[in-house]
């Protein structure tokens, strides 16, 4: 069919040159530096600076988060884990080794978003055992949310530089 093959050379289906991939990338990256265990960084900075109620209310949501994290992971963390591990691995085999672009992408989102939800694990291990308050419990998701930032960063720069790679590598080779 001709407008079949007119609409895929027009629309390109890669994976690195399609804007798709990038707004998701940016998209993956603003919600997991926002939601900090599940809780709006919006309420830490509103907890800091009014105290009182929103302080109040921001240790109720992360001690909510905090158990449901823990109830997951001790309910069924090791699959979960397996899983996951499954998956990534049979991404990095596929995209890796066997070339493929779309395997490539999805584990440069998956790698370092697997590796946010471990710290997020273990964050709220360290929460349940010290739980902190006031002002030192703003600090540590401060501290968190930074972690998270640096590694998304990190991971957009290699997941930029890997497609700009693959683009620049694909379109001399096809010529």
């Amino acid at each position: 069919m001709d407008w079949y093959s007119s609409v895929f050379t027009l629309i390109d289906m890669r994976s690195f040159s399609n804007l798709w991939f990038w707004i998701v990338l940016a998209v993956m990256w603003s919600s997991m530096s926002h939601f900090i265990l599940g809780v709006p960084f919006d309420m830490v900075t509103r907890a800091r600076r009014q105290g009182g109620g929103a302080m109040i209310d921001l240790e109720t949501l992360v001690a909510i988060q905090v158990r449901r994290r823990l109830h997951l992971m001790h309910a069924s963390g090791v699959w979960i884990t397996l899983f996951w591990a499954a998956i990534l691995s049979s991404l990095a085999v596929m995209g890796f080794g066997y070339d493929v672009e779309f395997a490539q992408a999805l584990a440069l989102l998956g790698f370092p978003a697997a590796l946010v939800f471990a710290l997020g694990f273990r964050l709220a291990i360290r929460l349940e055992r010290e739980t902190p308050r006031d002002e030192r419990l703003t600090r540590v998701l401060t501290w968190h949310r930074f972690t998270i930032q640096a590694i998304g960063m990190a991971s957009i720069l290699v997941t930029a530089l890997w497609g700009m790679w693959q683009n620049l590598s694909l379109s001399v080779l096809s010529r």
